[in-house]
């Protein structure tokens, strides 16, 4: 068996490749360049600021919504209390929905009317809301839109008002989505 002879030392095969005057540097490992940044668009910057926002703010309990027991009559009361509301302000096209014997409904009632003008919007929403109050003593669960005055949605739990701008009640048409509910219509 031949064996290759074997290379004593490899230090002196990398001292002839260095060149002259330099000092030969102890053997520690080499040092990597610092990766580049990548440099944020406006969007992608927009994006990130976004996201950071969104993960501060506390996440929002979800809760059921309370199931509120009253009897018939007292359910009329508070709906004719939200028809009058309406009508004290002059509401346009007033629908009651009746979801009672709709088996996934939200609500047992829904009351609709529309306006003529974000303020007549508001207007009517504010109305209900003090009618009711004054007259049956209940204050709304929950209400909704009121800074954009479009659509107004005063939530008793039992019965939930929808005050519509015009157009924005064709063009969301409950009326439509609640299809199989029982419709009346408020006589102006």
């Amino acid at each position: 068996m031949i064996r290759k002879p074997v290379k004593k030392s490899a230090a002196k095969k990398s001292s002839s490749t260095r060149p002259a005057g330099k000092k030969s540097a102890s053997k520690a490992p080499a040092k990597k360049a610092p990766a580049k940044k990548k440099v944020l668009t406006d969007r992608e910057r927009e994006i990130r600021e976004a996201n950071a926002i969104a993960n501060s703010e506390k996440k929002k309990k979800v809760t059921k919504r309370p199931k509120k027991k009253s009897s018939a009559s007292e359910t009329s009361s508070l709906l004719q209390a939200i028809i009058e509301g309406m009508q004290e302000r002059k509401a346009h096209n007033i629908m009651v929905l009746d979801l009672q014997n709709i088996q996934n409904r939200v609500t047992d009632y829904f009351v609709i009317c529309d306006a003529d003008s974000n303020t007549h919007v508001n207007s009517i929403a504010d109305s209900v809301m003090d009618y009711v109050a004054e007259h049956k003593g209940e204050k709304p669960y929950h209400s909704e839109g009121q800074t954009n005055g479009e659509w107004i949605l005063v939530d008793y739990i039992n019965i939930v008002a929808h005050v519509f701008l015009k157009e924005a009640r064709e063009h969301y048409n409950i009326e439509g989505l609640w299809g199989d509910a029982e419709i009346t219509l408020v006589n102006d």
